[in-house]
């Protein structure tokens, strides 16, 4: 699944270590994520949403 999570971490000048502490996940499973590697359960998706003050469709592309 395609998404935006780099560039909106990159935005706020976030390490996927950071990111990953805020959403209490590994700094892995960021970096999956971001790669497109692995997709986030809904309430993770949900989560990184909030945290980024979008909705969903403008984070998660399929």
């Amino acid at each position: 699944m395609k998404n935006q999570i780099k560039a909106l971490r990159g935005d706020r000048s976030w390490t996927q270590a950071h990111l990953a502490e805020l959403l209490d996940v590994s700094r892995q499973t960021i970096n999956a994520i971001e790669t497109g590697k692995f997709d986030p359960s809904l309430p993770l998706a949900f989560k990184i949403a909030r945290l980024f003050e979008r909705p969903i469709e403008e984070i998660f592309e399929d």
